[in-house]
């Protein structure tokens, strides 16, 4: 991967960006208050005048300095449907692919004509379907003798390419064609690397079973409809390779062909570690054929939690089940105490803990309220965490528990029933929540046996163990987990900032 450019040109004229979802605007508009982690930043009146509402439209070099903070501090994303057309969009598509000359075919219809595109058979059983396929379209075959994986597959294709830009695209992937152009917008900012669509199921007539209709509502592909800033402990800390838009001198390292299961969250950790960007945007969509065979699906979500191992060797700090700040772990372990002390003492943490945030917030117009938020959002993330531990990653572990204890067999019903009760997913799948819940735990249960599995295989408990926020220092893995630590720091105009988690 290569390293991102020392001093990056600066974001153009019409470059828009718009205030996160989660970012509050403080004291009347003199501070904003969000990210991951969440940060104080203090506005000066020179960058107070250049937002309109929530929005900011580049149009100096102020502009594009406020919008640059923004966006590294997380605090705000581009809106694609305004930013300015990128000067030089060409692009080539790579498509490895491995038989399914069906489903090479509809995708290949949905390029449409004129565009350049490498296909590389990965050794497919037929290799003469596939090769008419690709002639039928105009597009380049190379056939490979031997399988060697998608992560191979694509390097291959990416050797090959000409264009500054490269998308990736699966071969059970529909592109709608506003999809790639959308995308090719994002890298105006010349820190991004990466961009990639929301991946949504494909309706077919085989995904209305009930394992396709939870698929539609919680495929482990869709990373939701907000846009985000990709890296770890960010709200969307990994994307997926299904569907990915590359700067093709950003990613000259390719991807690492040793790994057959996540080599696209690796792909995308390792740019973020040289530097660049990653954005996830939701306006550009592409749809996916989902498993919806109940032995297909299952298996495929055991080989995704297999990949965890591989990722906790080349991104230790990165791949933790859980993060909790030393606050937020003692909140969680006096409530599995189930002890008549267990609520006061997580209220008492909760109280300090919200005082100490109030120090840090000194300045603003409601210190404590806001201290109280910023705490109640870190229990709260704390505890689905912990839920997330018992019915997912540490599931076996949990199992023999529950046959030994009282309290872990009531820590894991809550947490199950909990998860199913604040889950909406069930209601868009068109599910009732009793099946919804069935599909959910399998879920786990598939995506848990292959994290141990490869810890067993790995010999390595790294991929199972929660890391602990020292002194503020860290990052959270998900977009609903924050915690609140004790940092600060000062950064020049347009705004200082205050390191709040």
């Amino acid at each position: 991967m290569s390293p991102a450019p020392g001093p990056a040109r600066r974001l153009p004229n019409g470059f828009t960006v718009a205030l996160d979802r989660h970012t509050l605007l403080i004291d009347g508009g003199r501070g904003l208050l969000g990210g991951s982690p969440t940060r104080l930043l203090r506005l000066t009146p020179r960058a107070r005048a250049l937002l309109t509402g929530r929005t900011l439209r580049v149009r100096d070099a102020a502009g594009a300095t406020l919008a640059e903070l923004l966006l590294e501090r997380g605090l705000a994303h581009p809106v694609a449907e305004a930013l300015p057309p990128h000067p030089d969009p060409r692009c080539t598509y790579v498509v490895p692919v491995r038989d399914r000359p069906r489903q090479l075919d509809r995708l290949l219809s949905g390029i449409g004509p004129g565009a350049e595109v490498i296909v590389v058979d990965d050794a497919s059983h037929d290799p003469a379907a596939v090769a008419a396929v690709a002639a039928r379209h105009g597009a380049r075959l190379v056939p490979l003798s031997r399988n060697i994986g998608p992560a191979g597959a694509r390097n291959t294709g990416l050797s090959l390419v000409r264009t500054p830009f490269v998308a990736f695209v699966d071969s059970d992937i529909v592109l709608a064609p506003d999809t790639v152009p959308t995308l090719l917008k994002h890298f105006t900012d010349a820190r991004v690397a990466i961009a990639v669509p929301r991946i949504v199921g494909l309706r077919t007539p085989r995904s209305s079973g009930w394992i396709g209709r939870y698929e539609q509502a919680r495929s482990s592909l869709d990373l939701g409809a907000h846009p985000a800033s990709v890296r770890p402990g960010s709200f969307v800390s990994w994307t997926s390779t299904a569907c990915m838009v590359a700067r093709v001198d950003a990613v000259t390292g390719g991807f690492d062909a040793r790994m057959r299961v996540g080599e696209d969250v690796d792909f995308g950790w390792r740019a973020v570690a040289g530097g660049w960007r990653l954005r996830y945007e939701p306006a550009a969509v592409a749809a996916h054929e989902h498993r919806v065979a109940f032995t297909d699906w299952f298996t495929r979500k055991a080989v995704y939690g297999s990949g965890a191992q591989p990722l906790a060797e080349r991104h230790p700090r990165a791949i933790a089940p859980a993060v909790l700040a030393p606050w937020s772990a003692a909140v969680v372990l006096a409530l599995l105490a189930q002890r008549r002390w267990s609520v006061p003492v997580a209220a008492a943490v909760c109280g300090v803990t919200t005082l100490r945030i109030a120090r840090k917030l000194e300045g603003t117009e409601h210190p404590v309220r806001l201290g109280a938020r910023l705490t109640a959002n870190g229990a709260a993330a704390a505890l689905s965490q912990t839920g997330a531990l018992l019915t997912r990653h540490w599931w076996p572990a949990a199992a023999l528990g529950c046959a030994a204890s009282r309290r872990v067999r009531r820590a894991v019903t809550v947490a199950a029933v909990a998860d199913i009760a604040l889950e909406r997913g069930w209601t868009r799948a068109g599910l009732d929540p009793v099946r919804y819940g069935v599909a959910r735990r399998l879920d786990d249960l598939a995506y848990g046996a292959g994290v141990w599995f490869s810890a067993a295989r790995g010999r390595s408990l790294a991929a199972l163990r929660p890391r602990l926020l020292i002194g503020g220092r860290g990052q959270m893995p998900s977009a609903s987990r924050r915690s609140v630590a004790s940092s600060r720091s000062d950064s020049a105009e347009p705004g200082s900032s205050s390191h709040i988690s």
